[in-house]
């Protein structure tokens, strides 16, 4: 799963600055095609990478493909033509997020086509972020609460980027509202290793996404395999994609909202 979490920080730095480093873990070391997209309501350009799974001896390496067609469209049938950037980078011309639209992903490579369809949902407020204080091994720790009122409607899920300074959290910070729905949020985002916990005069940064169902199961997945997971995490495996026509990764339609916290 290496070159999963390798893509996605890649993409989280692109998402934060456009958004984390993801990679997989193959079930064999075919190489596969990987697509990781996205599309918010802020305003564009939006990205698409697309890149080969690398092999196993060079899990690290980004294998850009760069003779693709890239096009999404949207609900009112607008199509857009993404332009190649560099090294698998594509972006959007003209097609614009909105809460609620659904967005059509399509991927033409060597004669092959793949699809992805993502829908955005209604965006849920983050109100503020909330300092969180424990006591651990006869230190005083802190960890960031991301206060937002979730809706009485349940099926809400969230994704949250966690930036420590100049630092992004590499963790999958995933939550859905299976048991606080319609409650105001008290889990704090838990802190990634010793080299990156939380100190007092430390800026905390925070990206809160709110995701679809397969989305949050993508992301969930890949939470679990990292080690994160009950257990200390599962088996490898290629996490549940959205994208038709075999190819890993995932096409997220979501919305964003930033704030930014100084420990005290």
């Amino acid at each position: 799963m290496k070159k999963i979490f390798f893509l996605i920080s890649i993409c989280a730095t692109l998402l934060i600055g456009c958004d984390k480093e993801i990679s997989l873990v193959l079930d064999n070391n075919e190489p596969v095609l990987v697509i990781d997209g996205s599309i918010t309501d802020q305003a564009g350009p939006y990205f698409v990478q697309l890149s080969m799974t690398s092999p196993i001896n060079n899990p690290t390496r980004v294998i850009g493909v760069n003779n693709a067609r890239v096009f999404i469209t949207d609900q009112a049938g607008i199509k857009d033509s993404l332009e190649f950037v560099s090294n698998g980078l594509y972006r959007t011309k003209k097609i614009r997020g909105t809460e609620g639209g659904t967005y059509n992903l399509e991927v033409m490579v060597d004669q092959k086509k793949y699809t992805a369809s993502s829908s955005m949902p209604q965006k849920v407020n983050l109100d503020s972020l909330r300092i969180n204080t424990f006591p651990f091994n006869g230190e005083i720790r802190y960890s960031v609460i991301p206060v937002y009122l979730d809706p009485v409607t349940l099926g809400n899920s969230y994704r949250f980027i966690q930036k420590i300074n100049d630092t992004i959290d590499p963790t999958f910070h995933i939550f859905n509202d299976n048991l606080n729905n319609g409650k105001v949020n008290q889990r704090p985002l838990r802190g990634g290793d010793e080299k990156l916990k939380i100190k007092p005069r430390d800026n905390v940064f925070v990206e809160m996404q709110c995701i679809s169902n397969a989305t949050y199961i993508y992301y969930n997945s890949l939470d679990q395999q990292s080690g994160a997971g009950p257990g200390g995490g599962t088996a490898p495996s290629n996490p549940p994609s959205n994208i038709v026509g075999g190819a890993l990764g995932i096409f997220s339609a979501h919305t964003v909202q930033r704030k930014t916290i100084t420990i005290r």
